[in-house]
């Protein structure tokens, strides 16, 4: 029986799979950090791997990160997101999405957006097959932003 040579063999298979999880781990933190700054009254935002801008900020407090949709009029978030928030449910609404017509139901929520963007009792929609929270031209539309080489550059001035 060679137990103890196994064993070391199992146990230096193990710390390099922890040496490469906790690599990717730092890797991902650090590309997270990375492709959000706001400073000095600018916000910049780098495209994401999955080719999308990523906004970090808060729905009601709770911390989440709006897909930014510059194609879409309005904000929305899933609908799973809008019962746990417990918000208001109001009128029952259709929006265009890229999937066709869905149906939802407008809300009002406060949005706060790192970098200082506010948006109070903001009427967004509730969406049920929404996977992530988007934040559309309702609050963007405030904003002066512009897109160049994979940056979304946003100016914070008055208003924002």
């Amino acid at each position: 029986m060679d137990h103890p040579h196994t064993l070391k063999v199992v146990t230096g298979w193990l710390l390099v799979g922890l040496a490469v999880f906790v690599g990717i781990q730092w890797w991902l933190r650090e590309q997270q950090q990375t492709r959000f700054q706001a400073e000095g009254g600018r916000v910049e935002i780098r495209r994401a791997a999955d080719g999308h801008y990523h906004w970090p900020g808060t729905i009601n407090g709770r911390p989440v990160d709006f897909l930014i949709d510059t194609g879409a009029s309005g904000t929305a978030i899933p609908a799973a997101l809008a019962r746990e928030l417990r918000l208001p449910l109001e009128q029952e609404v259709e929006s265009s999405t890229a999937g066709g017509i869905a149906r939802g139901h407008a809300t009002r929520a406060d949005i706060v957006l790192d970098g200082g963007v506010r948006a109070e009792r903001l009427r967004i929609v509730a969406l049920p097959a929404l996977d992530a929270p988007l934040l559309g031209m309702n609050v963007l539309g405030r904003l002066h932003w512009r897109q160049r080489d994979g940056v979304l550059t946003i100016d914070l001035g008055p208003g924002a």
